[in-house]
């Protein structure tokens, strides 16, 4: 299945990175800088209206190459001025062509909260993203137990970061919930067939208690779909394809942004 190629890749550059700069260093790098940071992802997606995470992607396993001409700090500038709530930026590059260094630019370019999502398997990769200037990481319930979703929201808690904690069907929101989500982002994209179903999110929101942030990620096109799921309660949208295609981004989300209160 394309998750285990995902998560076993991620593995892959972990032990290779370990080899340059062994754990103990990074987390020590990690650990001087300052962690008195307000957690702004979770104040951005906290607020009363809906909120968007708005996506700077190149690529990905399902649909390609996305965006030839990618000028990410443009993009994501352009998803500032228009009034986005955070950024999410994809670093994964082998089937996303994503990059540390796009995160790293686009943190010190905008004022937004900046989600590092990748496929993290490692406590490794969550000091590495404090490093980079994320605001918040990306645990997927689908490739960790219990046990090492706990341990990646202590980390990024210890840091100063947000954790969105994903899931896909019931079993894994328990998970996130067990293990002290306080962000539960449920994907419409099942990562092991592709298939989209929006109304997942509609489905598994009444599991998620309202002092939990509950975000809802991909295939989410249209005002339609907004309205859908800010009348269910959804706190938070990710939305990376449909703005990655648009010619005009800033219109783009100025249209699904009337849909929110």
């Amino acid at each position: 299945m394309i998750l285990d190629q995902l998560a076993e890749a991620s593995r892959r550059r972990v032990e290779e990175r370990k080899q340059r700069k062994p754990l103990a260093q990074l987390r020590r790098e990690a650990e001087q800088m300052d962690a008195r940071t307000g957690f702004p992802f979770e104040a951005a997606l906290g607020r009363p209206e809906l909120s968007f995470i708005c996506e700077v992607k190149k690529a990905s396993p399902s649909k390609g190459v996305i965006a030839s001409e990618f000028p990410y700090q443009q993009i994501a500038s352009e998803y500032e001025a228009a009034g986005a709530d955070a950024v999410s930026c994809l670093t994964e590059p082998e089937y996303f062509l994503g990059s540390d260094r796009y995160l790293e630019e686009i943190a010190k370019k905008i004022s937004l909260p900046v989600l590092r999502k990748d496929f993290t398997v490692d406590p490794y990769m969550i000091y590495e993203a404090k490093l980079l200037g994320a605001s918040a990481v990306l645990l997927i319930c689908a490739i960790l137990d219990c046990g090492a979703v706990r341990e990646g929201i202590q980390i990024a808690d210890s840091l100063g970061l947000s954790a969105l904690v994903e899931a896909h069907d019931e079993a894994e929101v328990e998970m996130a919930l067990k293990a002290g989500a306080r962000i539960v982002g449920v994907n419409n994209r099942d990562l092991r067939t592709f298939q989209v179903d929006l109304d997942n999110s509609r489905r598994l929101r009444a599991m998620v208690p309202p002092e939990v942030l509950f975000v809802s990620e991909s295939g989410i096109r249209t005002a339609k779909d907004i309205r859908r799921l800010r009348e269910n309660g959804t706190d938070a949208v990710l939305i990376g394809e449909t703005f990655m295609r648009s010619p005009d981004k800033k219109k783009m989300l100025r249209e699904l942004r009337t849909c929110r209160g």
